[in-house]
């Protein structure tokens, strides 16, 4: 449970069960765990309204990068992963008639599970490391299954 009075729908649900299947106001709450003034504000609702969910999911801010911005995003980043915040942003608002800021950017990257991190760079092969390479591999061109399982 959140905060005070703050039922999940799974709660109100049992608030009303409980209030019907015939459990008084204190015999309810002592059950739920929850207050006389939450019972009877559910079970309330639920009579005059037939409402048994919460509405707080559609409160705050909505996201001013849905699913198809997320999908586009997704595809402005794997055209150039070295890409920075700044390019990204730009890039984005090329096409979109809203705009967003370099902070939205960033949080939606977070929610879709990319962070920023640098690709670590390891040197490329040695030219005799590229030859020893190409001689164990011709040694060891016509060797069986069985010959690699004695290794």
């Amino acid at each position: 449970m959140g905060k005070k009075g703050d039922l999940s729908n799974f709660e109100r649900g049992m608030v009303v069960g409980a209030r019907r299947a015939g459990l008084s106001i204190s015999q309810s709450a002592q059950l739920l765990g929850f207050s006389h003034t939450t019972i009877s504000r559910v079970y309330k609702e639920w009579c005059e309204k037939g409402k048994t969910s919460s509405m707080r999911q559609s409160c705050g801010r909505k996201c001013l990068v849905d699913a198809r911005g997320q999908r586009r995003m997704g595809r402005l980043i794997q055209a150039d992963r070295r890409a920075t915040l700044t390019e990204i942003t730009t890039r984005y608002n090329r096409g979109m008639h809203q705009s967003i800021c370099e902070a939205t950017t960033r949080t939606t990257l977070r929610r879709m599970g990319y962070n920023s991190r640098r690709p670590h760079r390891v040197p490329l092969i040695s030219t005799t490391n590229r030859k020893k390479r190409l001689q164990f591999a011709q040694a060891h061109q016509n060797w069986t299954v069985e010959d690699w399982k004695n290794v």
